[in-house]
């Protein structure tokens, strides 16, 4: 038998490692001195012991590592080539997402518009195609969240608490007070401005929206936003949250928001991979969103220049935590018509279960005049 020392030294893997993978069920000691609780293993242990390494060095998550290192040989080496496959495309996705960052950037104004400029069509006039959808989900008693979709404005809001649904409309209905605004009468350098403006304002209709409940004893509620403000040829993001917003450009799906979530800061400090984050207890637990107090910290703002040809989703996460992105990618790229893809994306969550309120907006960018 060996020590944990002389066994870490030998399968090249640390005590802290070690003890780790023994509660996780990962590597069990081949005994436990039931007086100290100290571990010793077997020789034989050590081929599992690096395999157990070296699957973690591959990022494969360790719930999937339990069940690779229960299986034969062969059907293990399956498993491998097949989690393999699966990071090579996500690679080949965020290769894709790299190269359109660097054109974005690279093609950007690099200078500060002047105060003067106004939101102007550019020569070739555009224009957005544009349909929004919400459905109560399969599981849900009744539907908090709001969509909407119109001349100016595409926005997605998915309300939390007790009095989510009115909070989430809240929001909408102040944001669509921009619908009226003409393009020419805002300067495009303040266009960001304005959305941060309007966001505020937001935040005091949700404030007035829960204002009952927050008098008794469970005043949790508020809501995500994510939203976008068409300027005749670009796209001013707003977001606050975890529902999203997604490109399709050039055949290539791209996410254009940042969830605000427990579980994505664990994945940016690499304390998780995308693959365990999917399936974590804490995957709903938000880091900053709309109340009425205001965001906990300032929303996202982005402007995005609009190509013909650009396809755009909103949507609340009873959409995206249920559908693949590869299936959403199929989708807006083959979908005749925006309205054609906003029911196919709803009725896809549902068929996987629906298991919370479904929302999304797509808009197209397209050349020929819209009615």
């Amino acid at each position: 038998m060996l020590t944990i020392g002389a066994f870490a030294r030998a399968s090249r893997l640390s005590p802290k490692a070690l003890r780790l993978y023994d509660a996780l069920d990962l590597l069990r000691p081949a005994r436990v001195d039931p007086e100290t609780g100290y571990r010793y293993y077997a020789p034989t242990q050590l081929e599992r012991a690096r395999l157990v390494a070296w699957l973690r060095r591959l990022g494969m998550p360790l719930a999937r590592i339990r069940e690779v290192g229960d299986l034969p040989a062969a059907d293990a080496a399956r498993e491998i080539r097949a989690f393999w496959a699966r990071v090579e495309a996500e690679t080949a996705e965020r290769r894709d997402l790299a190269a359109f960052l660097v054109d974005h950037l690279l093609t950007r104004p690099r200078t500060r518009p002047r105060k003067d400029l106004t939101m102007t069509s550019p020569r070739t006039p555009l224009a957005l195609r544009y349909a929004a959808h919400s459905d109560r989900g399969r599981v849900r008693p009744a539907n908090q969240d709001t969509a909407y979709a119109g001349t100016r404005l595409l926005a997605v809001a998915d309300g939390y608490g007790p009095t989510g649904g009115p909070a989430s409309t809240a929001a909408v209905e102040t944001l669509k007070e921009l619908e009226g605004l003409e393009e020419s009468a805002v300067p495009a350098g303040e266009v960001l401005n304005l959305l941060e403006t309007a966001v505020r304002d937001a935040s005091v209709a949700v404030q007035n929206a829960t204002e009952a409940q927050e008098a008794q004893e469970a005043p949790d509620a508020g809501t995500t936003l994510t939203a976008m403000l068409w300027t005749g040829s670009q796209l001013a993001l707003v977001h606050i949250g975890d529902s999203r917003a997604y490109l399709l450009r050039d055949g290539g799906l791209f996410r254009i928001t940042h969830d605000h979530t427990v579980v994505q800061s664990m994945v940016d400090e690499g304390r998780l991979t995308p693959e365990e984050a999917t399936s974590h207890p804490q995957r709903a637990l938000l880091l900053n969103s709309l109340t009425g107090t205001g965001p906990t910290t300032a929303p996202d703002l982005h402007l995005h220049d609009a190509h013909p040809g650009d396809r755009y989703l909103l949507c609340s996460d009873g959409l995206s935590t249920v559908v693949p992105d590869a299936v959403i990618r199929t989708t807006l790229t083959t979908a005749a018509t925006p309205q054609s893809a906003v029911h196919t994306l709803v009725t896809t969550a549902n068929e996987a279960g629906g298991p919370d309120n479904v929302s999304c907006v797509v808009a197209e960018v397209t050349t020929t005049p819209v009615d």
